[in-house]
């Protein structure tokens, strides 16, 4: 079907509709002022008042021109006393964050920062979390900390129970193991998701460094980078070059989002069923434990942060990327975005390669 457009018309005449290009510019002339234009874009159609300010509208669909006509007829003495507001789209996922009201944008910059600075401070600052904080730190605790991270995605305790010893996992409660390796499983799979952010270039630092300490200290960096990819972005900039890491990401996407699917899935059974023959109780017995470990670790008490925050962030940043995915996809993964992990799955399996290589 032709795109359709519009041909000029007064506040006494109707909106007629014309099925023919949108390249000329057509006009709406509500007695004289204000004065409407049209124009074709690259993403659609573009109307402006007073030929000051322009607002965009991505759609070439006759149906919804004929909307904005009639929409634009309507307004007459509306437009004459109220201040239009920017409306944007974004690939079928709604409007985005960074393109709302700038008051609103400069709020939510603030209230991330905010969030950072309650963070560090909270979790591994201050004595009145669960736990010690870091300048009190255990012995016991990184003996655990050490623990956990050689049984990083539960490889060695799965190498050993299939009879394989040439290094001993350290045994820990599995519901511990389950928790700090499911939360590991999730943050890996924010890497192609990172990588392929499209305002990933209003953050100047390394990307490579930023996803590598994620993996260490998750939302540490993670919240940072929130707030800065709200920046306005620098028109002047040029586009970064994507390094290796980030290239091996994007392109095994798919890999990274099955791993990362099949660790946290593990993690789970892992916690619930995992050394059965450990002595390591029940179902309830360990769902005591679970309880008694948040309410006296300081790790374990911060991976409920973090599991809170990935929620949020998940479905902020996979809305704002969705032009990224395959187009026959876009739908279902806008809807997956709020599920945890899940959604990053899906944004992982449904990437479209060939418009990232």
């Amino acid at each position: 079907m032709p795109p359709a457009s519009l041909i000029s018309c007064n506040a006494g005449s109707t909106p007629v509709l014309n099925s023919t290009s949108l390249k000329t510019t057509k006009s709406f002339n509500f007695n004289s002022t204000p004065h409407f234009s049209l124009r074709e874009g690259p993403n659609g159609v573009a109307f402006s008042l007073d030929n000051n300010k322009k607002w965009p509208i991505v759609t070439t669909a006759a149906s919804r021109t004929k909307r904005l006509a009639k929409s634009l007829y309507n307004c007459n003495e509306t437009c004459r006393t109220s201040p239009f507001t920017t409306v944007a789209a974004t690939g079928g996922g709604g409007s985005s964050v960074s393109e709302l009201d700038d008051n609103v944008r400069k709020i939510l910059q603030a209230v991330l920062w905010v969030a950072e600075g309650v963070y560090v401070f909270w979790l591994f600052l201050l004595p009145y979390a669960p736990g010690d904080p870091v300048w009190a730190i255990s012995s016991e605790t990184i003996n655990s900390l050490i623990g956990l991270s050689l049984n990083f995605f539960l490889i060695l305790p799965l190498i050993n129970s299939v009879g394989i010893h040439l290094m001993e996992a350290p045994v820990l409660h599995p519901m511990s193991e389950g928790l700090f390796n499911f939360v590991i499983g999730w943050t890996f799979m924010f890497a192609p998701l990172l990588f392929t952010d499209r305002k990933r270039d209003r953050y100047t630092g390394s990307l490579d460094i930023l996803w590598g300490l994620q993996m260490f200290l998750t939302n540490t960096f993670l919240i940072p980078y929130m707030a800065i990819r709200l920046n306005e972005a620098n028109r002047d900039s040029a586009a970064r070059k994507t390094s290796q890491l980030g290239i091996i990401m994007t392109n095994g996407a798919p890999v990274v989002g099955l791993i990362g699917a099949l660790v946290c899935l593990l993690s789970t059974l892992w916690a619930l069923y995992g050394r059965g023959d450990g002595n390591f109780g029940d179902l309830r017995e360990r769902w005591e434990f679970l309880l008694s470990y948040l309410r006296s670790e300081r790790l374990a008490y911060a991976f409920i942060w973090d599991i809170c925050l990935y929620i949020i962030f998940q479905p902020w940043l996979i809305g704002d990327n969705l032009q990224n995915i395959q187009k026959d996809k876009i739908g279902l993964v806008n809807y997956l975005r709020f599920v945890p992990v899940v959604g990053l799955v899906a944004y992982c399996l449904c990437l479209n390669l060939d418009e990232e290589m």
